[in-house]
C-alpha cells in the first residue's frame, strides 16, 4: 500500500464514526454490543436501561465488582469512556415506555434492541416499526442454554426489522444465561449493526 493511499481501517473508521446508534438495555447484549461497536469505530451511542448493576449478573456482563450497585448506564459510561475517552454518548437512566420511546431514541440511525422482558421488547418493536420506519432495529431472540453457537444466525424479518438467535431458546424454560453464547449473540448483533452502517445490501 503505497504512503498516499489511506488504510483501508482508517475508511472504515471515519465512516462508522459519523454514525449514531440506540442501545436499548445494557444488560449480557447491550453492554458488549456497546463495547463491540466503539472498538469498531462508532463513536456515538445513547444507552438506555433502568436498572442498577448486580453482583449475579457479572458472569455475562460487561461490568465489575466496584460497579455493583451503579446505574447500568453510568457504569458502562466509565467502561466505554476507557476504552474510548472522546466517546460522546447519552445515557437514559429510566424505565422507558411507548410514549417517550421515539424522543429516546432521537437521531439514532439504527436501534439495537436489547431487552429482558417480553413485553418491553414488544413495545419497542410496535413503536419503532410504526413511528421510525426507515430506521433500521436489529432485535435478539434466542440466545439461552448451552446448544451450539452454530444455531444463532442473523436474519431479515421485514424492511429495517433483524432479528438475530436461534429463535427458539428461551430462559422462561429454564435454561441458562452463559457468558459464551450471550456473546455470540452480542457479536451478531453488533456485526449486523456495523454491516447496516456501512449500508451492506446482505446482512
Amino acid at each position: 500500500m503505497s504512503a498516499e493511499q489511506p488504510h483501508p481501517d482508517t475508511e472504515l473508521r471515519a465512516r462508522l464514526a459519523k454514525a449514531e446508534v440506540a442501545i436499548i438495555g445494557c444488560g449480557g447484549l447491550g453492554s458488549n454490543v456497546a463495547a463491540m461497536l466503539l472498538r469498531s469505530g462508532v463513536r456515538t451511542l445513547t444507552l438506555v436501561d433502568f436498572d442498577t448493576v448486580a453482583k449475579d449478573n457479572l458472569n455475562r456482563q460487561l461490568f465489575f465488582r466496584d460497579q455493583i450497585g451503579m446505574p447500568k448506564t453510568e457504569a458502562l459510561a466509565d467502561t466505554l469512556l476507557r476504552i474510548d475517552p472522546e466517546a460522546e454518548l447519552r445515557l437514559v437512566d429510566r424505565c422507558i415506555s411507548s410514549a417517550d420511546l421515539v424522543e429516546v431514541i432521537g437521531d439514532a440511525d439504527v436501534i439495537a434492541e436489547a431487552v429482558d422482558g417480553a413485553p418491553t421488547k414488544a413495545m419497542i418493536l410496535e413503536v419503532c416499526t410504526r413511528d421510525l420506519p426507515d430506521v433500521p432495529i436489529i432485535t435478539v431472540s434466542g440466545l439461552a442454554g448451552y446448544d451450539s453457537a452454530n444455531l444463532i444466525v442473523t436474519e431479515k424479518l421485514a424492511v429495517n426489522l433483524y432479528v438475530v438467535g436461534d429463535l427458539e431458546s428461551d430462559i422462561r424454560s429454564g435454561l441458562s444465561l452463559l457468558a459464551s453464547r450471550v456473546m455470540v449473540a452480542a457479536a451478531h448483533q453488533a456485526h449486523a449493526i456495523i454491516r447496516v452502517l456501512l449500508d451492506c445490501e446482505d446482512i
